[in-house]
């Protein structure tokens, strides 16, 4: 997977720092940083130690001690809450102002997929095999049973379909005004984590052998999108064409999505190289069409969906692997987070809108 990206200037022993992380606040959590979600202009984080941190402006960040262990799963809630699941067997919901509502408890089962959708209020999480969906004002939820361990969950844009990565492909549970009705995607294999287009007509799964398969829902024709030297285990859409933006390489890998047979018999851009580290994590930016691509030697690299432009490295190479980012609604910050609970948040514009510190 490679390209004719101009690289950013990398001596040998990494990148060095940058005016971003003179401009911004260097927090010491002590804690893992699992996930991160931008809410508007907050950015939460999740950690290995069970807590949440709220960070926002110019403020410190707020500690919201959410659960009795790591949290193993994030999702956005809503613009003023995110939903939770963590090793304690808890699924949490937790808003901006640092409440902290029960959703459930499964005892000794790990909660470790959670999704959520804005406009439905539906709410998702799985434990094992099982996942359980609650709607809003009901007294009990609804459960769906699966072949395996579920590796992921996502809702559709519209909220009314929801997609389950397990072993053997995938599961589409639609609502329709009784019950809930599945459909089969199969494929062989162990699929560690799924996502939904933003037409909602392509679903793709993370595999455990580092590859991506995906699906054209009218048909169910199969995309397999391969030849990671790792799994590429982050996901995100970037851009108006759009593409899926992945890890899982010595740079970001992004997949176009805007044909009718999306990215099959084509090949995907490749932007941000990280020389010879690979990329943990990407971040599309919202309302533009570039993407941050953040690296095992803590590197995190900013570019546009253009294989000939020069990215720009946004933080230096710290040795330590990069593991959440995050961008406000606005652009305003940046939030990255690490390995070891290292957290940068920073101004990612100043001095108006086509302004950057770097």
């Amino acid at each position: 997977m490679q390209s004719g990206l101009n690289p950013a200037r990398r001596p040998r022993e990494g990148f060095r720092p940058t005016r971003l992380e003179a401009k911004g606040r260097q927090v010491d959590t002590g804690a893992h940083v699992t996930a991160a979600v931008a809410l508007g202009e907050t950015v939460v984080t999740a950690h290995g130690d069970g807590a949440l941190r709220l960070f926002a402006g110019d403020s410190p960040p707020r500690t919201v001690a959410a659960h009795r262990g790591a949290v193993l799963a994030m999702a956005a809630a809503g613009e003023e809450a995110v939903v939770t699941g963590g090793d304690d067997g808890r699924f949490l919901r937790v808003s901006v102002d640092e409440t902290v509502e029960d959703v459930a408890s499964f005892g000794c089962a790990w909660v470790d997929c959670v999704a959520a959708h804005k406009e439905t209020r539906l709410l998702a999480c799985s434990f094992g095999r099982t996942v359980q969906v609650w709607r809003q004002g009901a007294t009990r939820p609804e459960l769906f049973g699966h072949p395996s361990t579920v590796g992921g969950l996502a809702f559709d844009p519209s909220g009314k379909r929801l997609a389950v990565a397990h072993y053997g492909g995938a599961t589409i549970w639609e609502r329709g005004d009784r019950r809930w009705k599945s459909t089969k995607l199969v494929w062989a294999g162990s699929h560690i984590g799924v996502i939904w287009s933003p037409n909602g007509k392509y679903v793709v799964t993370v595999m455990q052998e580092n590859a991506l398969h995906g699906w054209r829902l009218r048909d169910k024709a199969n995309m397999q999108m391969a030849g990671y030297p790792a799994k590429p285990r982050a996901l995100d859409w970037a851009g108006d064409v759009p593409h899926l933006a992945t890890s899982g390489a010595d740079e970001a890998i992004c997949w176009p999505f805007d044909l009718k047979n999306g990215p099959m018999g084509r090949s995907p851009l490749c932007v941000a190289s990280g020389g010879k580290q690979l990329a943990t994590m990407v971040r599309a930016l919202p309302g533009q069409s570039a993407v941050l691509a953040g690296f095992q030697d803590g590197a995190v690299l900013m570019s546009e969906l253009d294989e000939l432009a020069e990215a720009r490295v946004l933080r230096g190479s710290t040795g330590v692997e990069v593991t959440a980012m995050a961008v406000t609604d606005s652009l305003s910050h940046i939030l990255v987070g690490d390995a070891n609970g290292s957290v940068l948040w920073a101004p990612l514009r100043t001095g108006g809108e086509n302004a950057w510190p770097v």
